[in-house]
């Protein structure tokens, strides 16, 4: 059954002194869907959310809720809630009187917001910690707590900048399942925003990538891991290898200087491509008879998996296996027609894909949200 049209953006772009932070996105959101917005610190991702809220106005295009406009519609008149990274909670009153505060403003009657925060509590799995105080709190309590507050208005729409950005492993993908479980009881359409590739999979209904201020792709988790559309969204969304190719004919295409079948047709003939290979669709086999063949120059125990890279004509594959395979090793690599997704060239060719420099501690010394998750509200109006 197709849900309804709940939120529509039609040609939105916003800059801040002169630089421009969205750049004409067009977006559809609907009725009881979790939708992630993705992308790198900067891209845009949370101007969007705000511009959605109330809190900051497009400077080119339109915003409709249920058909509605909502230029000049205030965020209090909006009958969307927020839920921030810093869960701005207060500190002089118990669990209890945080979730009620919205209800109490409204001048609701004590009984109902007993009745409505017992409910609260129940669904955040914090009954009987009505009468702590925040500070007892741990910070995924604390977060329960943050998201009953913004639930017991009983909003269409909740946003979710980075909410789960201050928590430890473990305990950000326990909140995973509980924030989906969540919004699976509520039916209460989900905004969500982050820059954690495996928060959006696990979680969405809907991802949509951004870059440089742009939509670079709207699709199911599935879709977008196994169907990126340029070579950023490959990169993004997990491991790839991406390699400069050509497109013979349908489903035949020429790259690292061999010929290989492939399951993609629609381009013209001859026509420059990039090639997107994910490390798990690389089987290891012997040299002989193999089209590739390479070095090993790393390899990495992952647990279930070995993760290695391997030099091939000067590029450097990743490849995840299960059997162990010494470093400077020569082995084959094979690649079933299926496992190869062809792109077409874009402004992101050349930019990705080659492991050669590639270790964890300096990917993570690249990767600028690893330090400045806080500032990503901040650096989106920057």
């Amino acid at each position: 059954m197709e849900k309804s049209l709940l939120i529509e953006l039609h040609g939105i772009s916003k800059s801040f002194d002169g630089e421009t932070v969205l750049d004409n996105i067009d977006l559809d959101i609907h009725d009881k869907e979790f939708v992630t917005l993705l992308g790198p610190s900067g891209c845009g991702k949370t101007t969007t959310l705000r511009i959605i809220a109330g809190f900051e106005t497009p400077d080119l295009g339109e915003l409709f809720f249920e058909g509605q406009d909502l230029r000049g519609v205030p965020p209090y008149k909006r009958n969307i809630n927020t839920v921030f990274q810093r869960y701005a909670l207060f500190p002089h009153l118990n669990v209890y009187d945080n979730i009620a505060f919205g209800l109490k403003l409204r001048k609701v009657d004590k009984t109902t917001i007993a009745e409505r925060v017992a409910e609260m509590l129940r669904l955040v799995n914090l009954v009987g910690f009505d009468k702590r105080y925040i500070s007892t709190l741990s910070g995924g309590q604390q977060q329960r707590v943050a998201i009953a507050r913004a639930l017991i208005n009983e909003p269409r729409v909740l946003l979710l900048d980075e909410p789960l950005g201050a928590l430890d492993l473990k305990l950000r993908k326990d909140m995973q399942n509980e924030l989906k479980r969540i919004q699976h009881l509520t039916g209460i359409t989900f905004i969500y925003v982050t820059h954690d590739q495996e928060e959006a999979l696990s979680m969405s209904d809907t991802v949509v990538v951004m870059a440089k201020g742009k939509i670079q792709q709207i699709g199911t988790p599935e879709d977008i891991y196994n169907e990126p559309v340029n070579a950023f969204v490959a990169d993004f969304i997990g491991e790839s290898n991406i390699l400069d190719g050509r497109m013979i004919r349908d489903r035949l295409v020429s790259f690292a200087g061999q010929t290989f079948d492939c399951v993609d047709a629609g381009f013209e003939p001859d026509e420059p491509v990039d090639v997107v290979i994910r490390p798990e669709d690389v089987d290891v086999i012997p040299t002989l008879g193999a089209k590739l063949t390479g070095k090993v120059t790393s390899v990495t125990f992952k647990g279930d998996y070995y993760e290695i890279i391997v030099d091939v004509c000067n590029f450097k594959w990743m490849v995840e296996t299960s059997d162990y395979v010494a470093p400077d090793a020569l082995i084959g690599l094979k690649i079933d027609p299926d496992a190869i997704h062809v792109m077409r060239k874009s402004e992101f060719s050349g930019q990705f894909g080659d492991y050669s420099t590639f270790s964890e501690e300096a990917d993570e010394m690249s990767d600028p949200d690893i330090v400045l998750v806080e500032e990503d509200k901040d650096d989106d109006q920057n």
